[in-house]
């Protein structure tokens, strides 16, 4: 592994752990250059998946872009690194579970939408507001009074 400070190809591996709901390998490493310490997960990937985005375009699913758009929406929220790393996950088992290998990246935006509705009304109003595009303040009171309406019929508060 290389080291992200450096540059070194020989890093070394001081500590490793189950993490994750045993669905990843947690790796304390240091450089032997610069003596930096770092920590790298290694997960299970069952197979390569496409991402056909909206313009047709297809690229390969990237579980980290998922996993920094869901950081960037729970910021400063009271939301551990844990949770987020669990939604990830099974995000990520639900699509390789489908047995497709080309996922519309919309189906990836809507599981997450799911998972953050769940999680945390604020982080899930972040996602939205990018994912479906909020230009003006007029998205956000529509987005909020269908939240609202939905809200009443589950009868949540």
């Amino acid at each position: 592994m290389k080291c992200p400070f450096c540059g070194c190809n020989d890093t070394q591996v001081k500590d490793s752990r189950n993490a994750d709901d045993d669905t990843a390998v947690r790796r304390r490493r240091e450089c032997p250059e610069c003596g930096q310490r770092f920590t790298t997960f290694e997960h299970v990937q069952l197979r390569d998946l496409m991402v056909v985005k909206k313009n047709g375009e297809k690229v390969m699913f990237d579980r980290d872009k998922l996993a920094r758009s869901i950081y960037l929406a729970v910021r400063k929220r009271p939301i551990g690194n844990e949770r987020v790393e669990k939604i990830v996950n099974s995000i990520q088992r639900r699509l390789e579970s489908t047995g497709e290998a080309e996922i519309l990246s919309t189906k990836i935006g809507d599981l997450t939408m799911d998972a953050l509705a769940t999680l945390d009304h604020v982080a899930y109003i972040r996602y939205a507001s990018v994912y479906r595009d909020f230009r003006e303040p007029k998205d956000f009171e529509e987005f909020l009074e269908t939240l609202e309406k939905m809200a009443k019929i589950t009868g949540e508060n």
